[in-house]
């Protein structure tokens, strides 16, 4: 059975509009700290995996080069002292 009671019903709509009002508040606020995280990171120089991958092989290579031809010219220093 349904209450015919008006300040009831005025209550009712109340707290169902205030559960609406809270649930798009908490969309918005969700929305808006979506879109400043995405201000914020995306002025940020990121790299990807790939890329980075890409560049520590780079530079192992580097690496190994640079021992190699340290080891040439300690040959070539050796053997001119000779």
């Amino acid at each position: 059975m349904q209450s015919q009671n008006p300040l009831i019903a005025d209550f009712v709509k109340l707290a169902n509009s205030a559960a609406g009002t809270l649930a798009g508040m908490g969309r918005e606020a969700r929305e808006t700290a979506r879109e400043r995280a995405k201000e914020t990171f995306g002025g940020m120089d990121f790299v990807s995996r790939e890329e980075f991958d890409a560049v520590k092989a780079m530079a192992a290579k580097a690496r190994e080069q640079a021992e190699d031809l340290a080891a040439r010219v300690a040959a070539l220093e050796a053997k001119h002292k000779a």
